[in-house]
């Protein structure tokens, strides 16, 4: 464990107090909060209008929209239609007399699935490596551009949950890593960008989705404080950020599932954080018909696999609950308002009338195929295979976010192997180096490992338009500077690969002027089991024999080195001090320019700005305190508790002595060096240190429109299909009532299970924490500013990552949190002054007798430094007004 050793006089006894006392484990998982009504969007009129003017605006919009719409209207825009049952992943009916059609739901989050003439970005953990609020906007608007050109309304994307608790996670590559301010900052920008570009962005899943083990069933169990400082935060800034979707998880929480969880649903997301946006479930982890609506469920998604007589929980189920009373009428207005809302967010400026057809279809690469695939209805031209490439400028930003994201983790100075400059001659080694037989989509959503390794597996890939392998890459370099290149056979899709040939590495290796060698890991979704991986790795070693093969070249080529293809760290201590392995690069899931971004980096031309976005253990994933549950012991009630509280990742690692790691989070070599120094620190007095609560009440809910909720079967019949309608059978989900004699569905639950405050509309107090988009207002003042400057002493140009960590003080809390950070290019001798911005956020705990974020009396110390090990400046932060340090 890392001890500081330069450091402010002031700090010497917080510093020997927090590393001498053992750590507090969270326990509590009662949650006695209220969490009924589901919140009412604000809208527009409220005495305490909480909506930013885009939202005001929008909402004006959407209420003119559904004021005009009826009842089956309403439900319709709520309701999926079924899997497969049209053309996207997801689908809603639409409202076809206004000439409004059903929305359209695809994957991500790094391209358009299921489609071709896409691109296949790099995923959302390189991305964070980059550690480049530029390239995460960039990003995002050119997959809003993509997704917008396939006539998509809704990117399904991008992914904070899981957020990374567990290395082994099966989806953690999809997210930004396992720290909640990296990932908040990546998840506002990445939002942003999308939604420029006229698309919907949805932010998953909504939370606690940290395995694929068990996800349907697992029951988290979360204390209060811990939800709020780890994993609700970056949701936070998705809100902040003016995100249009939510997207609930399958998961429990605390004993319910989250697309039935008033706590955070209603509670946090719609209340304390004032979220705007409609929440839409995961694909069928919708278990209930009332649970869901009164717990702040809006979409549906993708709608059927319900009981009788609907096969849908909502659609005619829903239209039945309002007719009944069982969900008021506001509870359903809110649901479409949210939803319109959304969409004329978004739909501004230019994009104020772009809604392209859709032009494609998720079940068929095929021309011609069924607009209904489910029910073998309307066969007709489906695919008209639009390019939504940009001529290549998407290509050029996923070759920049590829190389900027390799992270250099060892790069020995005594046998200076890189940068690469026309090596007499190279010999590539490993599988993972070249082309998959078959070609890179030869495996269904990439589910299966053979060649190299670009994204991992599972619903939230895309098709490769094409790959550029790291062997088609450096040999094409080796030709332009007449290197002798050898390599070893690339795999041939029948046997089990030439990694377990260690001769003949070995062979290949032996003699040349620089040795490469590849290996690999994947994870993903648990829809495939490769190798008995059931999503989630079952281990964090290489695969394929890539230890061993690492191993047998190292041991005959002095200049070995090693590229890791990996959805998040792997056991790398025995590579690392290996004498003869000069050089580690983790590339991650690079994207479909893989070895040109590899290749930009091991000859120099991008130096390389990487740091990782994850802690490298040394021996064992037992290293990291928090554990995957593999065999529960009760199968049928899974369920697991996060005592391990806020000490995950990096945080464990400084705050346990148990845990010791080999390479530390936010690490990244470079060809270059820096230095830091003239650190000030400026209090903006202006600002106190104490928050005040919000106060006040919500306006009542509001109604839209009037619906006919008289008992009389006559007047029921408007609400069941008119005699001429033409259904789409046997699958389609529709909002009809089967008839109009009696009200027949059954809702899983039933009203008498639910509080009064369920279905009260009556105004409602405004939450201490809460007040605007992202929570209180006031949680963004900015109360320090730091100054430092940063000088590039090589003689190359080279970008720096200044991060800023700060120590909240006491046991319960880690050593220090990451609470900035910015991306500094600098020429041969250059220096320049950094500002970092530190709000009343990032230096407050969660109080959770107050329900309020507050800054506590213990004395605050902030770091900059280029990794969290490696500090170079630090302060004690000065008491802000109103608070006075206490000390023990």
């Amino acid at each position: 464990m890392w001890r500081p050793t330069h450091h402010h006089p002031a700090i010497t006894w917080l510093l020997l107090l927090l590393l001498s006392t053992p750590l507090i484990h969270a326990v509590n998982t009662d949650v006695p909060f209220p969490g009924y009504p589901a919140p009412w969007a604000v809208g527009v009129g409220s005495e305490n209008a909480a909506a930013d003017p885009a939202w005001a605006e929008a909402y004006a919009q959407a209420i003119e929209f559904v004021s005009n719409l009826t009842l089956i209207e309403k439900v319709n825009l709520t309701t999926g239609t079924g899997w497969e049952a049209d053309r996207c992943i997801g689908n809603t009916g639409g409202v076809p007399r206004l000439g409004f059609r059903g929305f359209c739901l695809e994957d991500g989050p790094l391209g358009v699935r299921y489609t071709q003439n896409n691109s296949a970005f790099p995923p959302g953990i390189n991305v964070a490596a980059t550690f480049s609020r530029r390239l995460m906007r960039l990003r995002g608007e050119a997959l809003g551009e993509e997704f917008g050109g396939k006539g998509i309304d809704i990117m399904l994307g991008p992914a904070a949950g899981p957020l990374g608790r567990v290395p082994q996670g099966g989806r953690d590559w999809e997210g930004f890593g396992p720290d909640p301010y990296l990932a908040g900052v990546a998840f506002g920008e990445t939002i942003q960008g999308i939604q420029s570009r006229g698309v919907i962005a949805c932010a998953k899943h909504y939370i606690l989705n940290e395995q694929e083990h068990y996800r349907g069933s697992i029951d988290v169990r979360i204390d209060d404080r811990t939800m709020h400082e780890l994993y609700l935060w970056p949701f936070a800034d998705a809100v902040r950020a003016g995100v249009g979707s939510v997207m609930c998880s399958y998961n429990k929480i605390n004993g319910t599932y989250a697309c039935e969880n008033e706590w955070t649903t209603n509670y946090l997301l719609k209340n304390e954080l004032a979220f705007q946006g409609f929440v839409m479930s995961d694909w069928n982890a919708q278990h209930t018909t009332l649970g869901s609506a009164l717990a702040g469920l809006d979409m549906a998604m993708p709608g059927d696999k319900g009981p009788d007589p609907y096969q849908s929980l909502w659609g005619g189920g829903l239209t039945e609950a309002v007719l009944r009373g069982d969900i008021p009428q506001w509870r359903l207005d809110d649901m479409v308002v949210r939803i319109m809302a959304a969409y004329f967010k978004v739909h501004t400026g230019d994009y104020a009338d772009y809604r392209p057809d859709i032009n494609f279809s998720a079940w068929t690469n095929e021309t011609e195929g069924y607009l209904h695939p489910s029910s073998n209805h309307t066969r007709t031209v489906v695919n008209e295979f639009v390019d939504v490439q940009a001529d290549g400028k998407h290509a050029e930003l996923i070759r920049e976010i590829g190389a900027k994201s390799v992270v250099l983790l060892k790069n020995n100075e005594t046998t200076a192997v890189l940068p690469l400059s026309k090596p007499a001659s190279i010999a590539l080694i490993g599988d993972d180096a070249h082309d998959q037989p078959g070609g890179p989509n030869a495996c269904v959503d990439r589910g299966c490992f053979q060649g190299t390794i670009a994204m991992g597996y599972g619903s939230g890939t895309a098709d490769f338009p094409y790959l550029i392998s790291p062997a088609t890459a450096l040999r094409r370099q080796a030709e332009a500077d007449n290197t002798t290149f050898t390599t070893t056979p690339p795999p041939d899709g029948i046997t089990t690969g030439n990694n377990w040939d260690l001769e003949t590495a070995q062979k290949t290796a032996a003699g040349a002027d620089v040795a490469i060698v590849f290996a690999a890991a994947t994870a993903g979704e648990d829809i495939f089991s490769i190798d008995g991986n059931a999503g989630d790795r079952n281990n964090l070693t290489l695969w394929g024999n890539g230890d061993a093969l690492i191993a047998a070249v190292a041991a005959v080529n002095p200049r070995t080195v090693v590229v890791l293809h990996t959805p998040g760290p792997v056991l790398i201590g025995d590579i690392l001090h290996n004498p003869n392995v000069s050089a580690i690069l983790w590339a991650g899931f690079p994207g479909q320019e893989s070895g040109n971004s590899l290749v930009d980096v091991l000859y120099g031309r991008v130096n390389p700005q990487g740091r990782s976005p994850f802690t490298w253990a040394d021996k064992s994933v037992d290293e990291y305190g928090a554990q995957l549950l593999f065999d529960a012991p009760d199968p049928k009630h899974p369920s697991q508790s996060f005592d391990e509280g806020v000490f995950i990742d990096y945080r464990w690692f400084q705050h346990s002595a148990t845990g010791y790691y080999t390479v530390p989070f936010g690490f990244g070599l470079s060809y270059t060096s820096f230095r830091y120094s003239n650190f000030t620190v400026t209090l903006n007095e202006d600002v106190s240190g104490i928050l005040d609560p919000a106060k006040g009440q919500t306006a009542p809910a509001p109604e839209y429109g009037d619906i006919d909720l008289d008992d009389d079967p006559e007047h029921r019949a408007q609400y069941v299909a008119p005699d001429d309608f033409e259904r789409v059978l046997p699958f389609y989900v529709y909002s009809w009532l089967n008839n109009s004699e009696t009200l027949v569905a059954g809702s899983p639950g039933n009203i008498s299970d639910f509080p009064e405050a369920a279905r009260d509309g009556s105004p409602q107090p405004v939450l201490p924490a809460s007040g605007a988009q992202g929570g209180h207002p006031g949680l963004y003042d900015v109360l320090y500013t730091l100054t430092a400057y940063i000088e590039n002493q090589g003689n190359v140009t080279g970008t720096e990552i200044p991060q800023v960590y700060v120590q909240l003080g006491g046991h319960e809390n880690p050593w220090g949190v990451l609470r900035g950070f910015e991306e500094v290019e600098l020429a041969p001798g250059e220096t320049k002054e950094v500002t970092f911005n530190l709000t009343r956020r990032d230096v407050s705990n969660w109080n959770t007798t107050t329900q309020a974020w507050e800054f506590t009396t213990r004395e605050k110390v902030v770091f900059v430094g280029s990794n969290v090990r490696d500090i170079h400046l630090n302060s004690s932060l000065p008491a802000p007004k109103g608070i006075t340090y206490t000390y023990p």
